[in-house]
């Protein structure tokens, strides 16, 4: 999956078209995510007398979209996400360096590391 928790990201197709937010969970699963401030719903919870002191109410939270529904942001427009392979160098725990390949993410409009 390319969008990361910590994220900004636009929302580009649904109710919510438009809207940007921060990514606060990724459900890989599902391949879903949800966007802080987006798609909010209303849960509705009963008054529990167990010596907790919870309250009942109207309570409202973030559902889940689906990640084909948000792009991510980059300065003012959004871009999609590539991948790009560095070579890197590093250090085994005897001390010997060696030479690996790491994975970064980059933007496709610009080319620059994410």
């Amino acid at each position: 999956m390319n969008i990361k928790k910590g994220d900004t990201v636009k929302v580009i197709a649904g109710k919510d078209k438009g809207a940007q937010g921060k990514v606060i969970r990724v459900l890989r699963e599902e391949q879903r995510v949800v966007v802080e401030g987006v798609n909010r719903i209303k849960r509705h919870t009963k008054v529990v007398n167990d010596g907790s002191g919870s309250t009942g109410g109207i309570i409202t939270a973030e559902a889940p979209i689906h990640v084909s529904n948000v792009m991510l942001v980059e300065g003012d427009g959004v871009t999609r996400v590539g991948f790009r392979r560095d070579e890197v160098t590093k250090r085994s725990g005897t001390g010997v360096e060696y030479t690996a390949e790491r994975s970064v993410r980059i933007s496709r409009k610009t080319g620059k590391e994410i």
